[in-house]
């Protein structure tokens, strides 16, 4: 178990590392029609993880409410698109193709806001991951070994992206290849460090197991809405970001259904 353990809290990172490492091997930035491909993919992925492996078990370990059991999921829903919400306001950040920041006025540097806007974006993913073997943990019966695994690998495919949006432009604007690697990986250290917090206190947090399914899901659609989809739309009109949408929405459906 401790090695399925790590195993699933260390591969969401690996995919951002990976992605970052594109400055090694790609002498061009990302063509934007790439960057919009990768990034509706990635928008795909974590609406169906959102869905499947967050808030359709909690509702399923909800059922002893009876017709009131949407409303853990509904009430922690909620609490998380509120929760990211606060953070965008009280952390000053700077998205991608952006010149104005966002947050509180800060001197940071624009690299620095680059890469707090990825990384704010990152704890969702990070305490889902931890909530979902926090379940396994203790085991919760709507949760299983492969299907967390499914959770892990879903959001490691839409980091590989995430991890190259973020080092390629990096590179262009002349940081170093070995800094904008480090910059790109580190936006996703925070993703094993949330999930590690959420197992410390996993003991505490069981009872209320489908409020927190459900607040990861929030968090997760808040920056789908509030990021992803614009970035995949930005600019001239194309159904790119909308078909790689589909396509990563499909890929994450089938590799929890079928591993879960």
């Amino acid at each position: 178990m401790e090695i399925e353990l790590i195993k699933g809290l260390s591969i969401p990172f690996a995919g951002t590392a990976l992605g970052s490492a594109c400055v090694f091997f790609m002498k061009k930035e990302l063509d934007l029609s790439v960057q919009r491909a990768l990034t509706g993919f990635a928008a795909g992925v974590m609406t169906a993880a959102s869905v499947w492996s967050l808030l359709i078990p909690a509702i399923e370990q909800s059922q002893s409410m009876g017709k009131l059991a949407f409303l853990p999921a509904a009430v922690g829903f909620m609490i998380g698109i509120f929760f990211l919400l606060a953070l965008d306001s009280l952390i000053p950040h700077l998205h991608m193709h952006s010149e104005k920041a966002e947050g509180p006025r800060s001197r940071l540097k624009k690299t620095t806001m680059l890469v707090l806007a990825v990384t704010i974006h990152n704890i969702p993913e990070g305490m889902a991951v931890g909530v979902v073997y926090a379940g396994l943990l203790f085991g919760n019966a709507e949760i299983t070994a492969t299907g967390a695994m499914a959770l892990a690998l879903g959001i490691a495919i839409q980091n590989f992206p995430e991890g190259a949006i973020i080092s390629m432009p990096l590179k262009a604007e002349g940081t170093g290849k070995g800094k904008a690697f480090a910059l790109g990986a580190l936006s996703g250290a925070v993703e094993p460090v949330g999930a590690v917090l959420v197992l410390v206190m996993a003991g505490l947090l069981i009872p209320v197991m489908p409020y927190l399914l459900s607040f990861a899901a929030g968090a997760m659609i808040y920056v789908v809405v509030e990021e992803l989809i614009p970035e995949m739309s930005e600019g001239e009109h194309s159904n790119l970001g909308t078909v790689m949408f589909a396509v990563g929405f499909v890929v994450m459906m089938i590799l929890d259904v079928a591993l879960g």
